[in-house]
C-alpha cells in the first residue's frame, strides 16, 4: 500500500498573490512526500479522492472570492482534513493590524460551510497595490498597515505547510483504529 498522501491545493485569486501562496505551499508538501495537484478553484475541480485539501482565496470586502467559496461547498465533509488559508493586504502583525486581520478573518470563516471541519484558518498577506484607491482608500490601508507591494511573508507560509506536512506524516504513519 502507497502511503504518500495525496494532496490538493486550490486555489481563488484575483491579481495573482494567491496563486503564489498556493504554488509555495503545494513545493512545500511535495518536498516532504506528497503527491500535490494545485489548480485554481473552478467547477471542472474535483476535490473527492484526495488525502488532505487546502484552499485558499483572495479576501475582497471581508470576503473570499465566490468560486473559491462555490468551491469549499463541494469539499466533501466527512472526508479528507481541510486547511484554508486568506489572502488580504494586510500582515497581521501590530495591535490595530492583528485587530483588523482577526475581525476580517472571522468574517471570512462565516462564510465557509457550517459543517466542514475547518483544521487550520491562516490569513497571509499578498501584494498591496494602493495604485488606483481613493484618497480615503489609501489613508485606511496605511492605518491598518498596508503598505504597497509584495506582502507576502514567505517564512510563515512555508512554516505553516511544514506544520500541514507534519500532520499528513503522522495521519500516515499512524494505524487504523480497528473499531
Amino acid at each position: 500500500m502507497d502511503d504518500t498522501p495525496r494532496v490538493l491545493v486550490a486555489y481563488a485569486t484575483a491579481a495573482g498573490s494567491t496563486a503564489g501562496i498556493a504554488e509555495r505551499i503545494a513545493e512545500v508538501l511535495r518536498s516532504d512526500g506528497a503527491q500535490v495537484t494545485c489548480r485554481p478553484v473552478g467547477p471542472d475541480l474535483d476535490p473527492d479522492g484526495f488525502d488532505a485539501v487546502v484552499v485558499g482565496s483572495a479576501v475582497h470586502s471581508m470576503a473570499w472570492l465566490p468560486p473559491a467559496l462555490d468551491f469549499l461547498r463541494r469539499v466533501p465533509t466527512d472526508g479528507a482534513p481541510v486547511w484554508v488559508f486568506s489572502v488580504g493586504g494586510t500582515n497581521p502583525s501590530g495591535r490595530i493590524a492583528h485587530s483588523v486581520v482577526g475581525m476580517e478573518a472571522e468574517k471570512v470563516a462565516r462564510g465557509f460551510p457550517a459543517d466542514l471541519d475547518v483544521r487550520d484558518h491562516r490569513v497571509f498577506a499578498g501584494v498591496v497595490v494602493t495604485a488606483g484607491l481613493p484618497l480615503w482608500g489609501r489613508i485606511l490601508a496605511r492605518a491598518v498597515g498596508g503598505r504597497p507591494g509584495d506582502r507576502r511573508d514567505w517564512p510563515a507560509i512555508e512554516a505553516w505547510a511544514r506544520q500541514i506536512a507534519g500532520v499528513l506524516r503522522a495521519r500516515a504513519t499512524t494505524p487504523p483504529d480497528p473499531a
